[in-house]
This record gives structure tokens, sequence and C-alpha cells, in this order.
């Protein structure tokens, strides 16, 4: 089948393992990769046993992975890793997508796949893949990120953002006096921002911490804003924000 479009900006194509225990939905996959100018598959599995030992051996920037396995689910072992990749779930039944978001999954397809949600869910991979590659070349020595709003480039200064919010695989990022809905995870947000500036003090909230006015209780009040912070990541707040600073005891 013929190339139906590039989008391909960086130095090198997105490497794809596909893991799914049929081989012929492994070939859909592959004819659907196949059609895009900036995806190349670089392995496939049947089980999620073997793409393991792949993950040890190739560079894999985007898994597609299915859900229901033998032996070991898609998500019994995308919880199982330390540093997955950018992964795109795929599965016959729709009842475990909200464990699929859970874990920061890119999208979600149902079977049979069609080309319009597979290159819309490629294409998300790719924005995600592009924005970390940006920032990490900037070297720490600029301030100024892009965000997408719908066919316009927005420009921000990731020093004042207030907080993200979590919304499923949505964020919002909030500024003093306006906010921004994205296409993408908090996982990926927080990998992408200076952890000496944000702090995850929730499942659903990523911090600056030289924006935080309070903290109280189970609460950070941030621009008149109360957030809530989870038990076992208070501590590590306290220490990591306040006890360094603590000029009274």
């Amino acid at each position: 089948m013929s190339e139906v479009v590039s989008r391909q900006t960086s130095s090198r194509l997105l490497k794809c393992l596909i893991i799914d225990d049929e081989p012929i939905a492994i070939k859909g996959v592959v004819n659907l990769i196949n059609q895009l100018g900036f995806l190349e598959v670089a392995g496939t599995s049947t089980s999620a046993i073997k793409a393991a030992e792949i993950l040890k051996t190739k560079e894999i920037d985007l898994m597609f992975l299915d859900i229901n396995m033998p032996m070991l689910s898609g998500l019994e072992f995308l919880g199982s890793l330390e540093r997955a990749p950018l992964t795109i779930m795929t599965t016959a039944y729709s009842e475990h997508a909200l464990e699929g978001f859970r874990l920061n999954v890119v999208d979600y397809l149902m079977k049979p796949l069609e080309f319009q949600r597979f290159f819309q869910a490629a294409n998300k991979a790719l924005d995600i893949y592009q924005s970390r590659i940006i920032l990490q070349n900037r070297e720490g020595a600029d301030s100024d990120m892009y965000i997408r709003q719908g066919d316009t480039f927005q420009r921000i200064e990731w020093q004042d953002i207030l907080f993200a919010e979590g919304m499923q695989n949505y964020l919002k990022l909030h500024f003093t006096d306006k906010a921004f809905i994205i296409h993408q995870t908090m996982a990926s947000l927080e990998e992408m921002l200076p952890k000496d500036w944000f702090f995850r003090i929730h499942q659903s909230f990523l911090v600056n911490t030289h924006k935080i006015d309070a903290i109280s209780g189970g609460r950070v009040f941030i621009n008149g804003k109360q957030l809530p912070v989870s038990r076992h990541r208070k501590e590590d707040l306290l220490r990591s924000v306040v006890y360094g600073k603590l000029i009274s005891k």
C-alpha cells in the first residue's frame, strides 16, 4: 500500500513494538503502520514475556499493546514496567479503558482497528514524542514551550504554569489569568518539566513549587486554589520544598 502521510520532523522514525497473541492482529497493525511515514516496526511479539526481552535489547518509542493475552495481560505487563515506552492499547473489549488511562496510555483503540482512529492515536503519540525531544534538546537554556490549541501552536513559559490538572487523557494547564486544555498524559508532562520546579502532589495534580502559597494539612494552596495532597506524597513534598527553607520550627 502507498504511504499516506509523513509527519516526520525529528531525526528518525518512531520505533514500534507490536504485542498481540493473535498473529493476524499483529499483521493488521503492521499494515496500518506501513501507511504512515513517521512510524516503523522494530519488533513484534505474541506474548508479554517475550516483549519484555525485546525491550531490554531494542530501543522502542511506541508500543501497540493488546490487553487480553494469556499468562500476563497487557495491563499487567504495562504496570510492571518501570519506564514504559509510549503505549497505545488495542482490544476487542471496552471495559478496561479506564484502567488503561490510569496507566497513562496515549490512546485506547477498539478492534477491529479503523485507519482514522489509528491515524489519530499515532499522531497523538508523535506529538508527545516530539515535545519530549524539543525539551531535551533545549539543555535547560530556555523557559518557553509550545502547546497545540486546534490549528494554533501557542507559546507559553513553563515557569508561569501554576499547576497541571489531570482529566483522563487530557491535561488542564492553569496560569494566573488563563488555562489551556491539551492532549497529554500527566506522566509525560512530568517527565518533560524540570523536577526542581515541579512536584506531583497527587495522581491528578502536578504543581509548580515556586508558586505555592501555603501547605496546610492535606492541601496545597496556589493562587487561591486548594489542591489535595496524597498522603504518601506529603512527606516527600515537605522534604523537597519546605524543610530546607524552614526558618522557624
